[in-house]
């Protein structure tokens, strides 16, 4: 199993968070999704095996939402969440 802490762009309110943890969680190989708020991230544990950080950041882009990079040149900016 791997952790992986991914930056989430464009939560507003408990609904995003809601429809971030439920997108990740859909996700085949995904064991465990904390999303938070406050500090705008997704701690996702998964089987590395059966899915990758790329299909993480498709299922969040998916619902809606931007993965942030270590570098803010390369990120990928969410359309406008469940409230926008």
């Amino acid at each position: 199993m791997h952790t992986e802490q991914l930056k989430v762009t464009g939560m507003t309110c408990g609904g995003c968070t809601s429809k971030v943890a439920q997108a990740l969680k859909a996700v085949n190989g995904v064991s465990d999704v904390k999303v938070s708020l406050s500090a705008s991230e997704a701690e996702v544990r998964f089987d590395e095996q059966l899915t990758s950080s790329a299909q993480l950041t498709y299922a969040i882009e998916h619902a809606g939402y931007g993965v942030g990079a270590a570098n803010p040149a390369h990120e990928h900016q969410g359309k406008s969440g469940c409230c926008g």
